[in-house]
């Protein structure tokens, strides 16, 4: 059997009593204080778009500087003659700039995408 003791005490409030809590910061807020939170908003948006930059010289690096590569690897190609000039010519006078505009064009649309979503994160709060 239990023992006659003191029952547990039991608090009673009221359901109108809240807590106060501190106002949510938004992200905006952090960034315009220049917090540390902020901080961490604005270099995430920073390293996306030094990440993008890199990826986009890469690509070119590797697309129009791999041609002198391709020329000394293949001799043949000094040749062949279109447009009344060697292969290699027409290619870095006329080839390369249709990729230039393309890698040119990807790098807007991302760089673009990657601010709309950090706007994205900053306004929704």
């Amino acid at each position: 059997m239990s023992s006659p003791g003191p029952s547990p005490r039991v608090r009673v409030t009221s359901p109108r009593a809240t807590r106060r809590r501190a106002p949510r910061r938004t992200p905006a807020a952090e960034i315009d204080q220049q917090s540390a939170l902020g901080d961490v908003y604005i270099n995430s948006l920073l390293r996306a778009q030094l990440r993008l930059a890199g990826l986009v010289l890469l690509a070119l690096a590797l697309l129009v500087g791999s041609l002198p590569l391709v020329v000394i690897a293949f001799p043949a190609l000094n040749e062949v003659i279109v447009l009344g000039m060697p292969l290699p010519w027409v290619v870095l006078g006329f080839a390369v700039y249709p990729v230039l505009a393309l890698l040119g064009w990807v790098y807007v649309r991302t760089a673009e995408r990657n601010e709309q979503a950090f706007t994205d994160v900053v306004e929704r709060s």
